[in-house]
């Protein structure tokens, strides 16, 4: 913690370093909640405290400018990198569960490719999340807040989907989705009222359903 901003540390990740787990790889998702858009997932491996990027926190308590800023230095920095991203569609086919798992395990493997070998341990922020087979795996809260490859991959998740977002909002420019990002607020639950869901929506979630 620097002043009255909490920063997250590697505590963790060296613990699990010292323990024999050299690919340690920070997972967290953006978009789980929202009514429209896909669901993203970051992926970040680092091999040491020298490829910390020192503006990194929970991407939630970023600015915009930062999060975009990071998102770049994080890339240049670490060793392992990826993002997946799932569709709306996919997301209704088969579930956010089963979409975030698709997710992560899209990320992890772009990440695995670029160090050229399979991660050793996983670490993940949100308890509600799916095992990943095969893999070594611990599941936290406040991962994003606490340790540094996951507050990582929260920026790269987050920066990616919004992007994704406000391709789709010069596409529906009557909905709003460069503001609200596809999150249920009072303005888009007014868009879906006056023009109906878009192929982008999520008809599996309920304020969408109820409008079908």
């Amino acid at each position: 913690m620097r002043g009255a901003i909490q920063y997250p540390d590697t505590e963790l990740e060296r613990r699990l370093w010292s323990s024999g787990f050299k690919t340690v790889v920070g997972l967290d998702e953006a978009g789980r909640g929202p009514w429209a858009g896909p669901v993203t997932a970051g992926a970040v491996i680092i091999g040491d405290d020298t490829q910390i990027v020192s503006s990194v926190r929970d991407s939630k308590k970023m600015s915009f400018k930062q999060r975009e800023e990071a998102f770049e230095e994080i890339k240049e920095s670490c060793v392992g990198w990826g993002i997946g991203e799932i569709s709306s569609t996919e997301i209704d086919r088969v579930g956010i569960q089963k979409a975030v798992l698709m997710a992560m395990f899209s990320a992890i493997k772009q990440a695995e490719e670029m160090v050229g070998v399979r991660a050793d341990y996983l670490i993940v922020d949100g308890k509600n999340v799916l095992l990943l087979a095969g893999y070594k795996m611990e599941k936290m809260n406040k991962g994003d807040a606490n340790h540094y490859s996951i507050a990582a991959a929260s920026v790269l998740a987050k920066v990616h989907r919004d992007r994704v977002m406000k391709q789709y909002a010069e596409k529906y420019p009557l909905y709003g989705f460069d503001s609200h990002m596809g999150y249920g607020t009072a303005a888009h639950r007014a868009a879906l009222q006056a023009y109906g869901p878009t192929e982008i929506h999520r008809k599996t979630y309920k304020p969408v359903a109820a409008l079908i």
